[in-house]
């Protein structure tokens, strides 16, 4: 599809729904000016020609009060029949007053109002007044006024005759405003039908014109990209549609071919990745079958030199001078510390061989069983091990997070100073990571100078000789990497000067919680 080729899309769009909203403006125009017509001949009908024929009316009532009133008086000579003339005097200016308002000047209505009043003026100044003056004059019994009531009739009859023009003039009004609706009316409802069929030829264009312009082009491009990422990397993404769409076309296409030389890599890459694989097994195999040989074949002439040494020891012991009973002793400690060596590394080895998957491990259980490891060194120190709180339970493997304990509570038993070890174990919260719980275990023993924070975690490395402190240099090793197996890291915290402090998090399972702190000792005697 090439049509729009060599436009951008937005002038495409600009001028279609320029043209379109200048159609939808033409007929919003057309129906404004319709129902402005409708409301304008509707408002000369309601608001001006139905009040004026209704105030006519009260004119001519407000005239014949006033006549009423007249006649009355003119023949009882009782002042409260001038009560009416006098109210219908005031009330018929004031209706007049507000007809007028109603009346355009120089209309034929206007015209007949002005006749009305001349007339009403007239019969005031001719009849009505003449007449009560002559009332006035005090002759009793009262006897009929000079002035002839057939004339004050007769001009009466010629008022109310010019307010009846009036008012049929009104009514003429009223039959020619009242069809003007009508008319106003169904010409409003062709507009809106013109205008609703206008709008929806319009939409019509618009959607037709768009799916030319947009959907289709897109389409083309969509099946082409979707084809890619079926697997179909030789496929190509064709151009199609105005500019920015065919540019779009352009790019999938160059990241199509990127894409393509980057699988190639990958492929490459995976074969490579598959050789070494195979290396790495038969690698790993290698080192089972070395810590097999390390677990029973090297331990076992060991064995052998320790348990001969003993025999050596046990029966030339009294022929041997202090000298040779002392390089038997160094034999004997030096094959136990090469099995305690071995030992160390072949658990240092397998930390996550083992695992197969992480379980509920409550920490309360794993601090129990670590106490209970350590119950001989902790009644021959007279150590106290305690928990600053109920433990939470944690994902993990149970046997290395009790090889974690032990080995951190046994070494702050082992560097414990001139008082009997204190060990505090805890854990909170971490302030700093979501959905972590950061532990400690703090003594109050020699302490670790912090020049070795991260000397004491590698391997083999001690800050202290064998004649002082036994050990093999592995443990602080081995809690490191079963914290990182677990997902956590550990670290000596350097801020506290009160003896050694180890940190350590573990990672928080979903809806866990630490329980409400308390304090409770876990000695030698714990069970």
């Amino acid at each position: 599809m090439t049509s729009g080729r060599g436009w951008r899309l937005r002038q495409l769009l600009g001028a279609l729904f320029g043209f379109s909203g200048l159609i939808v403006a033409a007929a919003a125009l057309a129906g404004g000016l319709a129902f402005d017509h409708l409301t304008h001949q509707r408002d000369n009908l309601v608001n001006r020609i139905d009040p004026a024929s209704s105030l006519s009316s009260q004119l001519l009532a407000d005239y014949v009060d006033q006549e009423t009133g007249v006649r009355g008086y003119d023949l009882s000579g009782q002042a409260l029949f001038l009560g009416p003339y006098d109210s219908g005097r005031v009330a018929a200016g004031d209706t007049a007053r507000r007809l007028a308002g109603l009346l355009p000047p120089g209309s034929p209505a206007g015209h007949l109002l002005a006749v009305v009043e001349q007339r009403a003026a007239r019969w005031t100044s001719e009849f009505a007044v003449p007449a009560i003056a002559s009332v006035s004059g005090g002759r009793l019994p009262v006897q009929p006024s000079d002035v002839s009531l057939e004339q004050g009739r007769n001009l009466f009859d010629s008022l109310r005759s010019s307010i009846a023009d009036l008012q049929a003039d009104l009514a003429r009004e009223h039959q020619v405003a009242q069809a003007s609706v009508v008319a106003a009316s169904d010409q409003l409802l062709t507009v809106m039908v013109v205008a609703l069929a206008v709008i929806v030829a319009d939409g019509l264009l618009v959607w037709l014109s768009l799916r030319r312009l947009v959907v289709r082009p897109l389409a083309e491009v969509s099946a082409d990209t979707r084809s890619v990422t079926e697997g179909q990397l030789t496929h190509e993404v064709r151009r199609a549609g105005p500019a920015e769409i065919a540019e779009l076309a352009s790019d999938i296409e160059a990241m199509r071919r990127r894409i393509f030389a980057e699988v190639e890599q990958v492929r490459q890459a995976r074969e490579e990745l598959e050789a070494t694989n195979t290396e790495l097994v038969r690698s790993n195999e290698d080192l089972e079958r070395f810590a097999y040989v390390a677990s029973h074949d090297l331990q076992e002439p060991l064995r052998k030199v320790a348990s001969f040494c003993q025999l050596l020891e046990q029966r030339y012991g009294g022929q041997l001078d202090e000298r040779g009973e002392q390089y038997i002793a160094f034999a004997v400690d030096g094959a136990k510390r090469m099995q305690n060596l071995i030992t160390d590394l072949l658990a240092f080895s397998r930390i996550g061989r083992t695992t197969e998957k992480f379980v509920k491990i409550d920490m309360d259980d794993c601090l129990d069983q670590a106490v209970r490891n350590l119950a001989a060194s902790i009644e021959a120190t007279e150590a106290s091990v305690r928990a600053e709180g109920p433990l939470p339970r944690v994902d993990g493997d149970r046997s290395l997070l009790v090889a974690l304990l032990q080995n951190l509570i046994g070494n702050a038993i082992k560097f414990h100073g001139d008082q009997p070890p204190s060990v505090l174990v805890g854990c909170r919260p971490s302030p700093d990571e979501a959905q972590v719980f950061l532990w400690s275990v703090e003594d109050h023993g020699i302490g670790i100078e912090s020049r070795f924070a991260e000397r004491v975690f590698v391997i083999f490395q001690r800050l202290h000789g064998r004649d002082a402190y036994p050990g093999t240099g592995i443990g602080l090793a081995l809690c490191r990497k079963i914290v990182e197996f677990h997902g956590g890291r550990i670290w000596l915290d350097t801020d506290f000067t009160g003896g050694t402090r180890f940190c350590f998090t573990l990672p928080m399972p979903p809806n866990e919680e630490v329980k409400d702190v308390r304090h409770a000792d876990q000695s030698a005697d714990s069970p």
